[in-house]
């Protein structure tokens, strides 16, 4: 993937790319070598590592915007990137199309959302204002409608399966739904899964 990413960068006559580092330990030495305007962070990391990492880098890098690639498109996941400081927030399937600007803007201090996620960002706002829902909850939600059973969302966000149960129990009262098919059409209403 970084190669295929660097073939396309290296064909913009405006960009050069200084380096490509596989762990955040390489990132940091890079980033204090090169001091680029910008890093490209991609976000194969659990989504608890995503606000972390991108922290450590804004503190050991001031000077260097951050541009977070992924395949997960989550709205969730994208809030947390973007409040721990990243500028730019790219889905890996659009980066030959949008990349590049995605770069660019975060070299002027400008931030940059696919709009694809952008538009389940405001979703997600819509959620958590208009029906009073949590982010976690939202998580919880977005799992549920995708098939995935309390086990497995316990294990995925790191909870316990009880504490699972408990925001299922709160997400049915909130919305005043009861079955797993009427969150479905709730989740798809509100653009909080990508059909």
């Amino acid at each position: 993937m970084r190669r295929s990413l660097r073939v396309l960068l290296d064909g913009e006559k405006d960009l050069e790319v200084v380096a490509e580092v596989d762990d955040l330990t390489s990132v940091l030495r890079h980033l204090r070598k090169h001091r680029p305007p910008v890093v490209v962070l991609g976000l194969g990391m659990p989504d608890k590592s995503v606000g972390k990492a991108i922290g450590q880098l804004r503190t050991a890098a001031p000077w260097t915007q951050i541009v977070a690639l992924t395949m997960d498109e989550d709205p969730v996941l994208a809030q947390r990137a973007l409040a721990a400081g990243a500028l730019g927030f790219v889905a890996k399937d659009l980066a030959d199309e949008e990349l590049a600007r995605a770069i660019r803007e975060a070299a002027q201090g400008t931030q940059y959302v696919s709009p694809r996620v952008a538009s389940r960002l405001e979703a997600l706002d819509r959620a958590l204002v208009e029906d009073k829902l949590s982010a976690r909850e939202v998580e919880v939600l977005r799992l549920i409608t995708l098939g995935h059973t309390n086990v497995e969302i316990a294990h995925r966000l790191h909870l316990s399966p009880r504490t699972v149960e408990t925001h299922r129990a709160w997400i049915h009262r909130r919305l005043g739904l009861t079955t797993r098919a009427e969150l479905v059409r709730y989740a798809l209403g509100h653009g909080l899964l990508r059909i």
